[in-house]
């Protein structure tokens, strides 16, 4: 194996096993398929593939997997992932529906999570209003997706 192509296999583990443990902290199935795309690559590399055939086996991977693959993987772990709404009814999801939190950094979409303070933890947290809520907000927990809270901006006192 040359040095060149040692290198650029390296590369691609490297960042595979980046963009793998990436995903098991956003579990969003975008960063997956970036990793799958570059252990594809790797493999081309070890078989000793051009630097254009791995570079297009990459983007034929990561984006063939946002499109066909992701949004089938989203849907069952959605529909495994107990979702639980406010409904006036208070203790539901383990008593956390409800309960008040306050964002450790800025909360966005399923996309651009952040993190809540609730119970004396920090939770992974999105919410799904129209604009991301920043650091220090208080927010009350709507529903609960999985560990992730879904939250709102808490009503003023």
């Amino acid at each position: 194996m040359s040095t060149l192509t040692a290198m650029f296999f390296g590369l691609w583990i490297a960042l595979a096993v980046a963009f793998v443990a990436l995903e098991v902290h956003t579990q969003a199935f975008y960063a997956l398929f970036v990793g799958l795309g570059a252990a594809a690559a790797a493999i081309t590399t070890l078989l000793g593939g051009s630097l254009w055939l791995q570079g297009l086996l990459f983007a034929i991977v990561t984006i063939g997997g946002w499109a066909l693959v992701r949004p089938t993987l989203r849907s069952r772990f959605d529909r495994s992932a107990p979702i639980t709404k406010l409904s006036g009814i208070q203790g539901s999801a383990d008593g956390l529906v409800g309960q008040p939190a306050i964002t450790l950094d800025t909360v966005g979409d399923e996309h651009h999570p952040g993190h809540a303070l609730f119970a004396g933890d920090s939770w992974l947290a999105v919410t799904d209003t129209a604009d991301p809520l920043p650091a220090q907000v208080p927010v009350l927990v709507v529903a609960v997706r999985g560990t992730t809270l879904l939250v709102h901006p808490a009503p003023a006192p």
